[in-house]
């Protein structure tokens, strides 16, 4: 659609992605990211899961249905950690839930995905990312260092 900043963007109701973390046997969170097929916008990069929220689908529900089609349903009782939300027109926004899951998971569910990796914090800068994703990723990696309440 065309936003009312003059942006054409994917998802008439905006659009949802989620970053699944899990901590090592040392405690260190790893974050899952998927590399985009040359078929996906930016592909050839690195992102989270996600894509267009459907008519009154909340974002947490857009990004996990959107996660199960392109990399898989998440195991167990996957935990919501925060969220950061992009709106740069008055019309749409991106909004990058963080959750946690009990175990690594993941693979390409679809012609959307070439690949899925688990990833050190400190990696995750080192990659070829996907625009929104790396504007994104400051605001991210804050919530996952934010102590948890588990």
């Amino acid at each position: 659609m065309r936003c009312s900043d003059g942006h054409v963007r994917w998802g008439v109701f905006g659009a949802a992605g989620v970053v699944f973390v899990v901590h090592d046997a040392h405690g260190e969170p790893l974050v899952m990211l998927q590399k985009r097929s040359a078929m996906a916008h930016e592909g050839g990069n690195w992102s989270c899961a996600g894509g267009a929220l459907d008519e009154g689908e909340t974002p947490y529900a857009g990004a996990l249905r959107e996660a199960s089609e392109e990399v898989g349903v998440p195991p167990g009782n996957p935990r919501l950690l925060g969220q950061y939300v992009f709106q740069p027109a008055t019309d749409w926004s991106y909004t990058t839930i963080v959750v946690e899951v009990d175990e690594p998971f993941g693979e390409s569910m679809n012609f959307e995905t070439d690949a899925v990796d688990w990833f050190p914090l400190d990696q995750v800068d080192r990659l070829s990312l996907h625009f929104g994703f790396a504007s994104a990723w400051p605001h991210l990696i804050e919530i996952i260092k934010r102590p948890s309440s588990k």
